[in-house]
């Protein structure tokens, strides 16, 4: 029987603070990775957008100092460094598996979506932080963004509700 080459598949999975991209993760890692594909695991982390204060009179933008604007960044980079770190020791165990790390930074919804075009991913994998629909209706929902604009199949994991109980 002819040895036949293992397909090769790019699989994006964004990752941020939440635990909700974790689960996504590691459901990813139990139920779509597999010894019969040459899998690559992009993690992809999308640092937001500085946030624009504006001065309650509405006369414009508070003027941070550069001190400041400096360290807000610092502890951008250093949150984006911790969950890619953690997202990556999640994969450790995991063997024939390329595992690569992207850190970006902009609208989480357009640069998920452009990532898995440039990337020409297989799948994006996303959790789902489950908002309700007045919440939904403020922040918008980044993975239905991404499941109405990109061109692979997208896989939406939602974290089980805990199941407390009463002992």
């Amino acid at each position: 029987m002819a040895n036949v080459a293992a397909k090769e598949r790019k699989i994006l999975v964004a990752v941020d603070e939440g635990e909700e991209s974790m689960h996504a993760l590691s459901w990813c890692l139990k139920n779509v990775i597999s010894q019969n594909y040459k899998d690559t695991l992009v993690l992809l982390y999308v640092k937001p957008p500085r946030a624009v204060y504006t001065a309650i009179d509405g006369t414009g933008g508070y003027l941070f100092s550069s001190d400041i604007l400096a360290a807000m960044d610092k502890y951008s980079n250093d949150v984006a460094e911790c969950v890619v770190e953690k997202a990556t020791k999640m994969c450790k165990d995991i063997h024939d598996v390329k595992v690569e790390r992207r850190i970006d930074h902009g609208d989480p919804r357009d640069v998920i979506c452009e990532m898995t075009q440039n990337l020409g991913a297989d799948v994006l994998v996303m959790g789902s932080h489950g908002y309700g629909p007045i919440k939904r209706a403020f922040l918008g929902s980044v993975s239905n963004h991404c499941v109405q604009n990109v061109k692979c199949p997208v896989l939406i994991v939602k974290k089980p509700k805990s199941t407390a109980t009463n002992n």
